[in-house]
């Protein structure tokens, strides 16, 4: 069974991380049902100038290709967007942990009436990480959730 507070400590360190090369802190992963991570990764629109390169994505490519992802649970620090829910919709992905969606709501209401389990931690410390970065960065902010 996957612990929603270790899962986020992995996909918040990769938000650290990608804050640090100058990116959107959005961090995420993809572990099997025992807890077991398969991929983790963030997001790199900035660093490699790539706009599908999300957090969620990043994760899903890291990890590589699976039997079935029903089992799978993504966790990532901030609810999903509409084309990261896509991609949770197209492979299955059973659960979605959320670090917090106060500062963008994405497609996490979509998801729970399609049958994901969406567990919101409204993350403290999620939500400081990237607004921060939306306050020093708000053009690029814009860009990422395609205003």
């Amino acid at each position: 069974m996957v612990d929603p507070s270790a899962a986020l400590a992995v996909a918040l360190e990769e938000a650290r991380t990608g804050a640090a090369e100058g990116g959107v802190p959005i961090g995420a992963a993809l572990l099997a049902a025992d807890g077991t991570v398969l991929g983790r990764g963030h997001n790199r629109r900035i660093q490699d100038g790539d706009p599908s390169s999300h957090g969620e994505t990043d994760a899903f490519r890291r990890a590589g290709r699976q039997r079935s992802y029903r089992s799978t649970t993504m966790v990532t620090t901030l609810a999903p967007c509409w084309y990261c829910s896509g991609l949770i919709r197209q492979f299955g992905i059973g659960t979605v942990i959320v670090g917090e969606s106060r500062t963008f709501q994405g497609g996490i209401d979509w998801l729970r009436e399609i049958g994901v389990s969406v567990i919101d931690l409204d993350d403290r410390a999620c939500a400081d990480l990237l607004g921060r970065f939306i306050a020093e960065h708000p053009d690029v902010w814009g860009e990422d959730i395609g205003e």
